[in-house]
C-alpha cells in the first residue's frame, strides 16, 4: 500500500514536487533570496552616512510585502468584528456548532478549475480489489470524482456505506492512498519535415525536464523514445538527476518515420511485468507515417493491457510554430484534428486521459492532474462473512451518505455550489481470483 498523507487542499490536492500551490502560484524557498548588500555608517559633518556590507535580509516576493499592510489591516477588522458579536471576546457557541455540523453534514471540495484539464471523454480505470482468504479482509481501492475528474478529498469513513451482496458492512476502515506509482515515458522523437523536428526535440525536452519537478521521490521511471523503431533510454529508477542529464542531452531528432502505433503496442508490452501502480505516459504529435501495426491493432492491444495511458499531445503547438514559418511543406497536409481524436480514443479505452496543451507553461498543471488521478485512492477495508465461497461472485456498491440523515452526503465546491459526485468501482470480485498472494 502506498503512503496514506494529508496534502494541501488549494489549487490541487496532489502536489508531489515539493512546496505547496496557492492560486498557481508555488509558495517553495526557492522564491526567497538572500542577499548581501552593502553597508558601514559613519558621520559625517553631524549626518550619518552608511556604506559598506550591511546585515543578512531576506527578500520576499513583491507581492507578498505590497499586499502585508492590507492583510494585516483586513485581519484586525475580522478580529474586531468577530469580537463583538462574541460576548467577552469568546468563542461563539452559534458558530462553533455551525461548524460542526458544516463538518458532519456537508463537504468541501478544494477551489479547482471551472473545466476538466484533459480533453473528451476519460476511461474508467479498474478497480482494485483484493481478498486475503486467511482474515477474509476485503480491501477496495477507488476513485471520488466530482463531475470534472477531480479527486475529492475530505470525505471522513462515516460518509461511506459500504455493501456486499446487499448487506451494509458495520466494521469498515477508511483512508486515503498516495501510491508509489512506476511511469513508462513513451516520447517522440522523429519526423519528416527538419523545421517540426527542431520545434519537436525542444519541446520533448522540456516536458520531461518539468514531469521530473511533479513525480514522487518513490515513484521510478522508465523511458523509451520512438521514430522508426523504439530505442530504450532507460531501465525503471527514481534517479532525477540522471534523468535531466539524459533529457538535457537528447538533440534535435533525425529525419525518419513516425511509428506510433508500434511504440504504444511495444510500451504496453513492456508495462506487462510492471508491478503496482503504473501508467504510460506518451509525449507525442499523435501523428503515425509508417507502422506496421495498424489504428485498429493498437486498440487491441490496449484493451488487453492493465495499464493506462495518459497522452500529452504537442500536435497544435507544433502546428502553431509552422504557421510562424513562410514555408510549412507538408507539415499543412497533416491532418491534426484526426491525430488529437485517435490518441483520445487509445486513452479513453485504456482508463487514462488526453492532454492537449497550449504551451509549455500547461505542462505542469496537466502532469499535477495526471498524477493525482493515477496515484490518489480512497482505501476501503472490510471483513467479509465468514462463509465466503472462494468460487461465487461477491456484489459491492459503495454509496456516499450524510451520516446524521443517512441521505446523499451534501458535498459543494470553494463556492458553495452543489457539485455531484462520482464513487469510481466495480460491482463484484470473486474472491479466489482477488485472493492477495
Amino acid at each position: 500500500m502506498g503512503t496514506v498523507k494529508r496534502v494541501s487542499q488549494l489549487r490541487c490536492w496532489h502536489k508531489a514536487g515539493g512546496g505547496i500551490s496557492f492560486e498557481g502560484m508555488p509558495m517553495s524557498p526557492k522564491y526567497l533570496q538572500d542577499t548581501e548588500q552593502p553597508r558601514s555608517c559613519e558621520r559625517i559633518d553631524g549626518s550619518r552616512i552608511c556604506k559598506g556590507p550591511r546585515a543578512r535580509k531576506t527578500i520576499r516576493p513583491m507581492a507578498s510585502r505590497k499586499n502585508f499592510p492590507r492583510i494585516a489591516l483586513l485581519s484586525l477588522l475580522l478580529a474586531t468584528a468577530a469580537a463583538a458579536q462574541t460576548p467577552h471576546g469568546g468563542t461563539s457557541e452559534t458558530n462553533s456548532q455551525d461548524s460542526g455540523r458544516r463538518s458532519a453534514g456537508q463537504i468541501q471540495t478544494p477551489n479547482r478549475p471551472a473545466s476538466p484539464l484533459f480533453k473528451g471523454s476519460q476511461g474508467k480505470q479498474k478497480t482494485e480489489i483484493h481478498f486475503d482468504p486467511a482474515t477474509r479482509t476485503v480491501t477496495i481501492k477507488l476513485l471520488v470524482q466530482d463531475p470534472n475528474g477531480y479527486f475529492i478529498p475530505n470525505l471522513r469513513r462515516q460518509n461511506f456505506a459500504v455493501y456486499e451482496n446487499g448487506i451494509q458492512q458495520q466494521n469498515t476502515t477508511i483512508e486515503v492512498e498516495h501510491a508509489r506509482a512506476s511511469l513508462g515515458l513513451l516520447i517522440e522523437f522523429g519526423g519528416q519535415v527538419p523545421s517540426m523536428n527542431r520545434d519537436l526535440g525542444e519541446e520533448v525536452s522540456i516536458a520531461s525536464q518539468l514531469l521530473l519537478d511533479e513525480v514522487g521521490h518513490d515513484d521510478s521511471l522508465g523511458i523509451w523514445k520512438y521514430s522508426e523503431a523504439v530505442q530504450k533510454l532507460s531501465e525503471f529508477s527514481n534517479d532525477k538527476e540522471a534523468f535531466k542529464t539524459l533529457f538535457l542531452g537528447l538533440g534535435t531528432p533525425e529525419l525518419s518515420e513516425t511509428n506510433l502505433y508500434d511504440a504504444i503496442i511495444f510500451a504496453l508490452e513492456q508495462m506487462r511485468h510492471v508491478t503496482g501502480r503504473k501508467a504510460i505516459l506518451l509525449i507525442s504529435s499523435g501523428v503515425d507515417t509508417f507502422s506496421k501495426a495498424s489504428y485498429q491493432d493498437a486498440l487491441k492491444a490496449v484493451q488487453e493491457s492493465d495499464t493506462p495511458i495518459y497522452a500529452l499531445v504537442l500536435g497544435r503547438m507544433l502546428s502553431e510554430a509552422a504557421d510562424l514559418r513562410p514555408h510549412t511543406g507538408a507539415l499543412g497536409q497533416i491532418d491534426w484534428t484526426k491525430a488529437e481524436k485517435t490518441l483520445e480514443e487509445i486513452c479513453r479505452m485504456s482508463g487514462g486521459r488526453t492532454y492537449i496543451p497550449q504551451d509549455t507553461l500547461d505542462f505542469s498543471p496537466v502532469y499535477d492532474d495526471m498524477l493525482e488521478h493515477l496515484k490518489v485512492r480512497y482505501v476501503i477495508t472490510y471483513s467479509s462473512p465468514s462463509n465466503v465461497d472462494l468460487n461465487s461472485p461477491r456484489t459491492v456498491r459503495v454509496e456516499l451518505i450524510d451520516p446524521k440523515t443517512g441521505g446523499p452526503v451534501n458535498i459543494i465546491d470553494s463556492s458553495g455550489k452543489p457539485i455531484r459526485a462520482k464513487v469510481v468501482v466495480e460491482d463484484s470480485y470473486m474472491p479466489g481470483l482477488a485472493s492477495v498472494r
